[in-house]
């Protein structure tokens, strides 16, 4: 990509449905004509009913594209999650309706650097630290680059959500218990190369809602700070994943999608003072590691640092550094059933079978009485084992109460970190920020031997 380029305009889709009702407080031009107020689009066979005609798009273009914003009504956030709720969203740019899978989707049409200031806004507190808040503007603007760089490239084509690979043994092909004993369902889901616009506005993607977030001065500092600025690593811009808490070691990118090995997302411990990070693809390691709580720069309760990181929602939790869950058997027999599909009777067992490099799971047998298989990778192994999704499948699991036919009566999941843990991990760059490391410090502990350059 040339370092001289014009800054990029974004495609972001903010809500699928089969209405869409939308606000213009100040006029806003439709071929030409200025529209003004409450409007109300309709999906109706395969085309979009507004104002009494049938269109097959709409386009909505501000008069001053620096001031003027729209108001979309009932968007819905935390799509999946324990806090998904809905809620009225307001939006700088255009505004454009197409028809997608017999429903209306609407795409938020914007620079990339106002999207940024919207980002940093949704994905952080504006309460952050500037440094913070840089390197947030930088991963951010990385990975939507790099993201729209595949999608334009022949690579977009292998790109899709979710993967699978089953691995059966045909020889064990048996009505008896375990006859699945050797079939793996390893699948991983990638944010989606998007076809009609280039991200989406969920944590799917990143957490974009508009200007809807109180956005401060400090967020349009750090933006503004980094204008243009990206991670590159072997002349590309690095696909800069984060998540909320590594639990104290980064994860490799393979681990937890394709087979591919990124130099720049290898392992490491979350810390400058203790270097020395433990086999964690080791069992015994892993279940030491786990158990404990190592010093980490995400290793902290401290409640002034956690706000930053943490929106209002995501503060109704806080033990995520290390936490447990506890399920009956009833529960974890009827949780798997319902998020797999896959009937395995009464759970006998949950056994790690392979780890990556921060201890995640990206192999779990499932044994039950009916039948075992393995299951992958980590994001498919949390959404299994949760209502929405385990924190993370960095986890060792105790079997309590077990009958004298050998089936327990309760699961003890201990865990480390939230998310993934590949790349920049928010808690630790908030407390590096507070520590008084600066932005490019922060970046190039997480994205490892990766540069700083500036593209526009």
């Amino acid at each position: 990509m040339e370092r001289s380029m014009k800054e990029p305009k974004i495609h972001v889709g903010i809500l699928f449905e089969p209405q869409i009702e939308f606000v213009f407080p100040v006029p806003y031009l439709f071929q030409g004509k200025e529209i003004s107020g409450k409007q109300v689009a309709t999906y109706d066979e395969g085309h979009i009913l507004w104002n009494g005609r049938l269109y097959d798009e709409l386009v909505f273009e501000p008069v001053n594209e620096v001031s003027d914003s729209f108001e979309l009504l009932d968007v819905t956030i935390g799509i999946n999650f324990h806090w998904e709720r809905k809620e009225d969203q307001r939006f700088l740019g255009a505004l454009r309706l197409i028809v997608e899978d017999g429903k209306l989707t609407g795409i938020n049409i914007i620079n990339v650097e106002d999207y940024l200031v919207s980002v940093i806004s949704s994905e952080m507190s504006a309460t952050a630290s500037l440094e913070l808040l840089k390197a947030h503007a930088v991963i951010s603007r990385s990975w939507l680059l790099a993201n729209m760089q595949t999608a334009n490239s022949s690579h977009a084509e292998q790109q899709c959500t979710s993967h699978q690979h089953t691995n059966p043994n045909p020889a064990n092909d048996s009505e008896q218990a375990g006859s699945l004993d050797n079939v793996e369902m390893i699948k991983w889901y990638e944010r989606d190369t998007h076809t009609r616009f280039d991200v989406c506005a969920d944590d799917h993607c990143q957490r974009y809602q508009g200007i809807t977030r109180a956005s401060t001065e400090i967020v349009k500092q750090a933006i503004a700070a980094t204008c243009g600025q990206v991670l590159m690593y072997d002349d590309k811009i690095c696909d800069a994943r984060f998540s909320k808490s590594c639990g104290g070691a980064f994860e490799e990118f393979q681990y937890c999608w394709d087979d591919i090995q990124y130099p720049y997302l290898s392992k490491q411990r979350d810390s400058k003072q203790e270097t020395v990070l433990p086999d964690l693809t080791q069992e015994t390691e892993a279940d030491r590691w786990i158990r404990t709580s190592p010093k980490a720069f995400c290793n902290t309760t401290d409640k002034k640092v956690l706000s930053q990181v943490l929106n209002n929602y995501d503060q109704e939790t806080t033990d995520f550094y290390r936490w447990t869950v506890t399920y009956a058997q009833e529960e974890l027999s009827a949780l798997i059933l319902k998020r797999s599909g896959v009937d395995y009777g009464q759970i006998i067992d949950l056994i790690p079978i392979a780890r990556g490099t921060s201890g995640r799971l990206w192999k779990l047998k499932i044994v039950g009485t009916k039948k075992s298989m393995i299951i992958g990778k980590e994001l498919e192994i949390r959404r299994t084992l949760s209502t929405s999704h385990l924190y993370s499948s960095a986890f060792v699991v105790d079997r309590k109460d077990i009958s004298v036919d050998g089936i327990p009566g309760t699961f003890v999941i201990t865990g480390a970190g939230w998310g993934h843990g590949v790349g920049l991990c928010q808690i630790g760059a908030a407390v590096m920020g507070e520590q008084g490391y600066l932005y490019d410090a922060i970046l190039l502990h997480y994205y490892i031997n990766a540069t700083l350059e500036k593209l526009y």
